[in-house]
């Protein structure tokens, strides 16, 4: 029987960056499956001039080694881009370039593979046996493994019913870029969500408004819309020593963090909620009255169809009072929550470990635990981890040192060194 020594769930940034780690340094025997039919980076978000919220450093692999073949320079020096992004003068990627520089790394690994559906995960006393569905070849197969690791990402979160309404008249905003030539044809147009991808939606939008018709709305639950802190200091809590220390808090002491974390976590990027004011300001000039709404403290609680038209009925929770408006689109900028398949539910429920009755365990290897105490063939999870890993559950930066984490425990050795002491902060009194 084949056995390999890892097998990856779901081929987004965090498994791509596994597998090319273990495929560059390691002796480790991997496979990755992805359902879809090719690689792609939230392609309905790819809006023109947009960039990442990280440094470039921030790739699948130079925090682990920055003499890679795989860096993003590198990648910028193979496409003869080196220059041109000298002369760009910013430290973040733009949003299409990383997802191009993600494709440029898959196309050369040879142990990712598409179209292939991972239908089930079966526990035998040592090993684990992974059933793919491969529907390009319409056949199905089980590969066996000392180690698996899920990757599949999230799935977006919708907070509140649409009643069956199509997509051509509410969608998230992972399909904004597929709908958007539709939706600039409406006559009213409403935005819910007031994090990065519902600011670049409301001023890709605004910035068009001009040559349309629509009434341009932004809502947001949230008190305000609220710039992401930058701040240096405050950023060094996206490190390793930090993620560390949020790992030993009880999880009351956890969840209670995420909260205080909330504005270096999620929030508005500086130039992007500064460009939107500026654009209100000029086009305000001689006190136009403009065709927008923008309001916070107001939850949208129900969406009905209304002939052509939405029926929406909302309320202001700060003075409790119900808001109703009617419009043409809304785009749901509503993040993300955890994707997790059914068949994890059905195999792995009842023997793991549960924080509350939606988060798993993990423990600080990124391992779920399990009931039944010491096993040597285990369930590393990239997914589901905010809970568990805080400001290490969805960084960039911070899935390299994940990453580092998984190969050398499974290696048994230290394939890439793991660092620490990295920052002026300390968290852990002395």
């Amino acid at each position: 029987m084949e056995q390999y020594d890892v097998i990856g769930l779901g081929i987004g940034p965090y498994n791509l960056g596994l597998a090319t780690l273990t495929t560059e340094k390691s002796n480790l025997k991997t496979i990755f499956f992805d359902q879809n039919g090719q690689f792609a980076w939230h392609p309905g978000m790819l809006i023109e001039g947009t960039d990442l919220q990280v440094s470039f450093l921030a790739d699948l692999v130079t925090f682990a080694n920055p003499t890679s073949k795989y860096t993003f320079l590198n990648y910028l020096h193979e496409h003869n881009r080196l220059y041109k992004f000298f002369f760009f003068h910013k430290f973040e990627m733009p949003r299409a370039e990383y997802a191009s520089y993600l494709k440029w790394v898959v196309e050369q690994l040879p142990n990712c593979h598409f179209k292939s559906e991972v239908k089930d995960v079966i526990d035998h006393d040592d090993h684990y046996e992974v059933v793919v569905n491969h529907w390009g070849e319409q056949k199905e197969r089980s590969y066996f493994t000392k180690h698996v690791v899920l990757g599949t990402g999230s799935t977006p979160m919708i907070p509140f019913e649409l009643d069956n309404i199509g997509s051509e008249h509410a969608h998230h905003s992972s399909q904004y870029v597929y709908l958007k030539d539709r939706t600039i044809k409406a006559d009213h147009i409403t935005i819910v969500g007031s994090g990065q991808s519902a600011s670049e939606i409301f001023y890709d939008l605004f910035k068009l408004q001009e040559h349309f018709n629509y009434h341009l709305s932004w809502y947001t639950r949230s008190p305000g819309f609220l710039q992401l802190d930058n701040s240096k200091l405050g950023q060094e809590v996206f490190t390793p020593d930090y993620v560390d220390y949020f790992h030993s808090l009880s999880f009351q002491e956890r969840q209670d963090s995420l909260d205080h974390l909330g504005q270096l976590r999620k929030g508005i990027d500086r130039n992007t909620i500064h460009s939107i004011h500026e654009l209100l300001y000029h086009r305000s000039v001689d006190n136009k009255k403009l065709p927008v709404t923008i309001q916070p403290l107001t939850e949208i609680q129900k969406v009905v169809k209304n002939g052509s038209r939405l029926k929406v009925k909302a309320r202001q929770w700060q003075k409790d009072e119900d808001v109703s408006f009617e419009t043409e689109k809304i785009i749901l900028g509503t993040g993300y929550k955890p994707n997790i398949p059914d068949w994890f539910y059905q195999r792995f429920e009842d023997k793991i470990e549960w924080e509350d009755d939606k988060r798993f365990k993990v423990d600080g290897n990124f391992r779920l635990v399990f009931k039944n105490g010491h096993r040597d063939h285990h369930f590393y999870t990239l997914t589901n981890l905010e809970h568990s890993h805080g400001t290490g559950a969805t960084n960039l930066g911070l899935a390299v040192d994940r990453n580092i984490q998984i190969i050398n425990e499974i290696a048994g050795e230290t394939i890439y060194e793991e660092k620490r002491e990295t920052i002026f902060t300390q968290f852990d009194p002395e």
